[in-house]
């Protein structure tokens, strides 16, 4: 049976290029989850989108003599095509600027009013009297009260992680310059105190597989500190409106980390209202469960219509769902903490509020928000030892990394070298050795040496063996390979993407070990048989390892898949949609799943439109079933080998 998964991956704000810390913090690894729930036939939702009201997005636009919107869209198109070119397939990468968000967030809002978790109070802010208005949030850094960090937000230090009053700020000053003076101001809190014993019972039950530094931040903290509440309402022009008279009128909106975080709900609402040119782009292998008394009812256009908007659904009023939510350790306590007690505290009255549907829960339960299953956070990525600075100029930046290297080679080396458990640093000789020594001598000359060999020797063809003949030696490779789905599956699963990866890397060197015994390029002179029964079992090992590689190698894997003859794609394709709603037009990216893409063989006739288009998914987390005899088509290299001379002109365009 399978299982909805939904990868919900942080959203980036508007006012910055991306580099390899946020990309290895959060959007590969979350790719690399979703590729591999894919590969199993789960219905996978993966999205996300561009954080557009924060106020790093209005500093921005006044930095650059802009409109904020201008400025959020240029970095949001800008996002999409990094993601292209990195592989990152989202469902839907949208951005928190849209109709649908804003309708979704003011139901949570009103949802949690409602049930009596909202109150407002008066409190000091900071004013600007030269430009006449409240300074919120990075507006206003100083020293921090707790650690004595001297470059803190005034709601938040980056240094230790804690949530900030704005007055207990140490010299505070005002990014836009002038005197700073404390006013009082009045705002909407959420209540966290009343929801303090639901989440720690939420986080209670879930500390067993949890990483520690993840219940560091979240359980332990609220159980040395307890849960306050917190103001989620600011004055600003640009946002959210608030859904109470008088109050956007008075120039406040809703404070964007409690809108924010909505996006992952409302990502997923905005994907089941568009067309969807295939549905096996969420359901896997499984082929479509509808029962035979629900056919005839689901022939009905309207009723169709009605079930795929609220295919939402099947991933947030679900309590078998699974979500998944790739963030970096400075964004913990909202997602670990804060998300999960907006959702309780909303509770069935979110439903009521935006959207009654005649349609039941996919598990015929009740109507309560799914909650976070597992919030996998990473810590963060340094460069050459030093912390990555857009003001220094001293980073890997992800679109720029992709005019000199294979997205495979990048992916490879932020994979092995993820921040999972701790700090980490990006180190150019690293980069390079790891290059040259793994990717290229052990995986893709293992890859290129059997695949050509093979296509000489047996004219382009898979060797034809008898399978009963294969020797001891062979199985037990064979065994091996196969055993790998389980290891490496279960790393994946535990979300451990660098013991996954190593566990492959390491199978790899196992069919390597056992070419260096077998030696079919000294048998071909004398014994051509025993060299066929080599060959074919390398190849099978090597088109296994192929599925192994492909979450975290995916181009390289469809280019070797390819080799092997295989038509039909390992994965879909990524592709832009225009969308349109009251507030104006903005892009989307968006997956589109291999069977959408080809579903008929060479020279059938069949169309390949996705309208056509009717074979469910087919699972490919599985050991090779490779057929003497099948065709290959001509091999080459799948990774180039880097010049040492690389490092010092990499380390030369650092700071500049």
């Amino acid at each position: 049976m399978p299982e909805n998964i939904l990868i919900a991956i942080a959203w980036p704000y508007a006012n910055a290029e991306i580099h390899v810390g946020n990309i290895t913090g959060s959007y590969l690894p979350g790719d690399i989850v979703a590729r591999y729930h894919r590969l199993k036939g789960n219905k996978v939702l993966m999205v996300s989108g561009t954080d557009s009201h924060g106020t790093p997005v209005t500093i921005a636009a006044d930095k650059e003599g802009k409109p904020v919107e201008e400025v959020y869209k240029e970095y949001h198109n800008g996002f999409l095509e990094l993601f292209q070119g990195w592989g990152i397939t989202y469902d839907l990468f949208t951005t928190t600027h849209t109709e649908n968000h804003f309708r979704v967030s003011q139901a949570i809002f009103l949802a949690l009013k409602e049930n009596d978790f909202l109150y407002t109070d008066k409190s000091m802010q900071w004013y600007s009297p030269s430009k006449k208005r409240f300074l919120p949030d990075r507006y206003v850094e100083g020293t921090c009260y707790i650690c004595g960090y001297e470059a803190a937000r005034s709601d938040q230090c980056d240094n230790c992680g804690n949530v900030l009053e704005p007055e207990k700020l140490i010299n505070p000053r005002s990014k836009e310059g002038g005197a700073l003076e404390l006013r009082e101001t009045e705002h909407f809190y959420l209540d966290l105190s009343k929801l303090e014993p639901n989440v720690k019972d939420f986080l209670t039950k879930r500390q067993s597989y949890w990483r520690d530094t993840v219940i560091g931040e979240s359980l332990r903290k609220i159980e040395s500190e307890g849960l306050k509440p917190r103001p989620i309402t600011r004055d600003l022009d640009w946002g959210i409106d608030i859904p109470v008279e008088g109050w956007t009128e008075a120039g406040k909106r809703i404070y964007v980390w409690f809108e924010a975080v909505i996006g992952y709900l409302s990502a997923t609402i905005e994907w089941s209202a568009l067309p969807q040119e295939h549905r096996d782009d969420v359901s896997g292998g499984a082929g479509d469960t509808t029962s035979s008394a629900e056919e005839s009812t689901n022939r009905d256009p309207q009723h169709s219509k009605s079930r795929q908007k609220e295919a939402w659904r099947e991933w947030w009023i679900n309590p078998e769902a699974r979500q998944f939510y790739f963030i970096g350790k400075d964004n913990i306590f909202f997602h670990a903490a804060w998300w999960p007690a907006q959702l309780m505290g909303a509770g069935d009255k979110f439903l009521k509020i935006f959207s009654p549907s005649p349609l039941p829960s996919p598990a015929g339960e009740g109507e309560s928000l799914t909650l976070p299953y597992d919030v996998p956070a990473n810590q963060f990525m340094n460069l050459e030892g030093q912390k990555i600075s857009g003001s220094r100029n001293w980073g890997v930046w992800g679109r720029d990394a992709l005019t000199r290297y294979d997205p495979d080679a990048l992916r490879y080396y932020l994979t092995v070298n993820m921040p999972e458990a701790k700090d980490s640093d990006w180190n150019w000789a690293e980069f390079v050795a790891r290059n040259n020594n793994e990717l290229v001598a052990t995986w893709g000359n293992l890859a290129n040496r059997v695949l050509s060999f093979c296509y000489k020797h047996w004219d382009g063809h898979v060797p034809t063996v008898d399978e009963s003949a294969l020797r001891p030696a062979d199985l037990d490779l064979l065994g091996a390979i196969e055993n790998g789905f389980n290891t490496v599956g279960a790393e994946l699963e535990a979300v451990r993407l660098r013991s996954a990866i190593g566990e492959t890397m390491k199978l790899a060197t196992a069919v390597n070990q056992y070419l260096d015994l077998n030696a079919p390029w000294r048998d071909i002179k004398t014994d051509k048989d025993s060299a066929a029964l080599t060959v074919f079992t390398a190849l099978k090992a090597i088109d296994s390892l192929k599925i192994l590689f492909s979450p975290f190698l995916p181009f390289t894997s469809q280019k070797l898949h390819g080799f092997f003859g295989y038509e039909t794609p390992l994965f879909g394709e990524q592709y832009i949609e225009e969308i349109k709603d009251s507030l104006g037009t903005h892009n989307g990216l968006r997956y589109r799943a291999p069977s959408a893409l080809t579903s008929y063989p060479k020279g059938s006739g069949g169309s390949s439109s996705p309208q056509d288009v009717s074979r469910p998914e087919v699972e490919a987390w599985k050991p090779s079933e490779l057929k003497p005899g099948q065709k290959l088509n001509q091999p080459g290299p799948l990774f180039k080998k880097l010049e040492e001379s690389v490092i010092d002109e990499e380390r030369a365009r650092l700071g500049k």
